[in-house]
């Protein structure tokens, strides 16, 4: 495995792969990998060729009060990892070649809509700066394929109407959540939580389970489902910011045609925010 740093030399290499004919893969991470991203990585290479493995902890896309400073970097463990995985090259840049004129004044990729809500409402302007370095990461590598954990669903879906809409000639390939056995979906910021709240901390996507089971033979309206999994979430400690059902493709609100769906959570537990999700199918009538 190859560890570039600067944008020219990785354009050089990857122009060397397609000059063999080779397809290349692209797995972006800010880090601190874990089983689930190391599974990004195989289904990547089931793809392509040749697999690149970015690891950049953006600044762009973390709130004032988050936390950016905090955000685990364990480099060397990860590039152990990587190289053990099979991946070819690791791109690993700084700040400054990312962003030459500086974060402040970069130029700026937004989906109107999708990045608002949900996740954007409570962490407004996160979206932008994701799909900013995405798209400047798609620029440097340009991948025929690009994979992301299904777990960042409104991530994924947003990087998708991206692509969709600049017309962009990537592959966007969707790798499955990925769980402890409690439930509790694989978070680099798993590890931010407490050994009281570990043991908590499963309930959030138990209750999106039930939110997904209810639905909607309940016979509630889908308002009143959603804030009794809401109050599930305070009763058993946790903050909750959302729980919703929208519809898989675009996140709209579902009405009685929709069949495709997905349940969507963030909501903290102590100081760590977590988010999870469930798709499933309603049969029609």
């Amino acid at each position: 495995m190859k560890t570039i740093r600067d944008i020219s030399t990785l354009r050089e290499v990857l122009q060397s792969f397609r000059q063999d004919g080779e397809t290349v893969a692209l797995v972006p991470t800010m880090g601190g990998l874990h089983r689930g991203h190391m599974n990004l990585v195989q289904l990547a290479s089931e793809y392509a060729e040749r697999v690149v493995t970015s690891v950049f902890v953006n600044p762009t896309q973390f709130g004032p009060q988050e936390d950016f400073a905090d955000y685990p970097r364990p480099f060397d463990t990860d590039r152990r990892r990587l190289s053990r995985g099979g991946v070819d090259i690791l791109f690993a840049p700084n700040h400054e070649e990312i962003y030459p004129f500086g974060a402040d004044d970069m130029t700026t990729v937004s989906v109107p809509g999708l990045s608002t809500i949900l996740c954007g409402e409570y962490r407004p302007g996160h979206f932008d700066g994701v799909t900013s370095i995405v798209n400047r990461l798609f620029n440097v590598t340009a991948p025929d394929v690009a994979v992301f954990g299904q777990k960042d669903y409104q991530q994924l879906a947003i990087i998708r109407r991206m692509v969709a809409d600049l017309h962009m000639p990537i592959k966007i390939l969707a790798g499955p959540t990925y769980r402890e056995k409690s439930g509790l979906a694989l978070s680099s910021r798993n590890r931010y939580l407490t050994d009281d709240e570990r043991k908590l901390a499963p309930e959030l996507y138990a209750t999106v389970c039930d939110c997904r089971d209810q639905y909607p033979g309940s016979g509630k309206a889908l308002v009143d489902l959603e804030q009794s999994c809401i109050e599930q979430l305070v009763r058993v400690g946790f903050k909750p910011e959302y729980l919703q059902v929208r519809e898989a493709g675009d996140l709209s609100v579902p009405d009685k045609d929709s069949r495709h769906l997905v349940v969507l959570a963030a909501a903290r537990l102590g100081e760590t925010r977590l988010i999870d999700n469930v798709l499933f199918e309603v049969n029609g009538s």
